[in-house]
C-alpha cells in the first residue's frame, strides 16, 4: 500500500513548477544530511579517500551537496516518468558526440553513477531511434519496482534484462547492432570484481565493460548526466580509443580513470552516499 502511495504522489509532484520541485528537494536534502548520519559518514570517508588534498569544509560541502542533489533528483523521477513528452524533451538536453549514435554499430554506453543517471537513460531513446537495453536489479517493493520499470521504459523501443538473466542475452543485442546502457561502477562483492585504482586506491570494481565491448564487438561511449537549474544535461564523450584490449585489468582501471575525470567536473553530483570501498584486499582493514 505504502508503494503504491509513494508512486501516485510522484506522480501528483510532476505537475509543481520545475524551480518549486527543486527546492523541495534542496530543502529533504538539508535535512537529510542532518539525520541520515551513518550515510553522511560513508560519503564524508568516500570523499576523503579520494579527494585528500581537499580541505574538509570542502569536502563537508561536497557531502552537503550530494543529499540535496539526491533528493531533487529523486523527486524529478515524477516528471520524468510521468510529464508529457515534450516537457521531458524541453528539459533533457543529450549533446557531445551524438554522432556516434548514428548507423548500426554494437555500442556500449558506460553510464556511472551521477544522480541524473535516470534522465541520462531517457535522454537516448528521446532523441534516437536506435533500440537498447538495460540491465537492472529488482526493487523489493513490487508498485515501486512496476513504476521504475515503466518509467525506463516510456519512450523508445528499451529493454530491461534482470541481472539474474547473465549475459547471454546482453550479447546477443549487441551483435545485432544494439545499445547497451552499462552502470558498472558499484561495488558487487568480491565474487563479481577485480581490484583496481579508483583515485588511487584498489578497488572492486566489475570488469563488465571490457568483457561486453570484446565479446559483443561493441565500440564505448562514455555518458555522463549534469543536473542543471533547467533540468539535464547528458553528455556522450567520443568513442574510446584502443578499447577494449586483450587486458581486463587494464581496461576496467581506464574505466575508472575516465570516470574520475568527470568526477572531478562535478564532485557533489557522484553517488557518494554508496559504500564504494567495502570490499578490500584480502587481509586489509575495512575503511568505513
Amino acid at each position: 500500500m505504502s508503494g503504491r502511495l509513494g508512486v501516485w504522489f510522484m506522480g501528483m509532484l510532476a505537475y509543481l513548477p520545475l524551480p518549486v520541485l527543486r527546492a523541495i528537494g534542496w530543502l529533504i536534502g538539508q535535512v537529510l544530511y542532518v539525520l541520515a548520519a551513518p550515510r553522511r559518514r560513508v560519503a564524508l570517508r568516500n570523499l576523503e579517500l579520494c579527494f585528500p588534498q581537499a580541505t574538509l569544509a570542502q569536502r563537508k560541502a561536497w557531502a552537503r551537496e550530494t543529499f540535496v542533489v539526491f533528493c531533487q533528483t529523486w523527486l524529478d523521477r515524477s516528471w520524468l516518468w510521468s510529464a508529457p513528452r515534450d516537457v521531458v524533451l524541453q528539459r533533457v538536453k543529450l549533446q557531445g558526440a551524438v554522432h556516434e549514435l548514428e548507423g548500426d554499430a554494437p555500442t556500449i554506453i558506460f553510464a556511472p553513477h551521477f544522480y541524473g543517471m535516470d534522465a541520462g537513460g531517457l535522454a537516448l531513446p528521446l532523441r534516437t531511434q536506435r533500440a537498447f537495453t538495460s540491465i537492472f536489479s529488482t526493487h523489493p517493493n513490487p508498485a515501486v519496482d512496476a513504476w521504475f520499470m515503466a518509467g525506463r521504459q516510456r519512450f523508445g523501443d528499451v529493454r530491461m534484462l534482470n541481472r539474474a538473466d547473465g549475459v547471454k542475452p546482453i550479447i546477443s543485442s549487441l551483435r545485432k547492432g544494439g545499445l547497451l546502457y552499462l552502470l558498472s561502477d558499484m561495488d558487487f562483492g568480491p565474487g563479481e570484481s577485480i581490484f583496481v585504482p579508483f583515485y588511487g586506491v584498489p578497488t572492486a570494481t566489475v570488469p563488465s565493460l571490457s568483457r561486453f565491448a570484446r565479446l559483443g564487438r561493441a565500440k564505448v561511449l562514455g555518458m555522463y548526466t549534469r543536473l542543471t537549474p533547467t533540468g539535464y544535461v547528458a553528455e556522450l564523450s567520443p568513442a574510446w580509443e584502443h578499447f577494449p584490449t586483450d587486458d581486463v585489468e587494464a581496461d576496467t582501471a581506464r574505466m575508472n580513470r575516465e570516470l574520475q575525470s568527470y568526477i572531478d567536473t562535478m564532485p557533489g553530483q557522484y553517488y557518494w552516499v554508496h559504500k564504494r570501498f567495502k570490499t578490500r584486499p584480502e587481509g586489509e582493514p575495512g575503511v568505513y
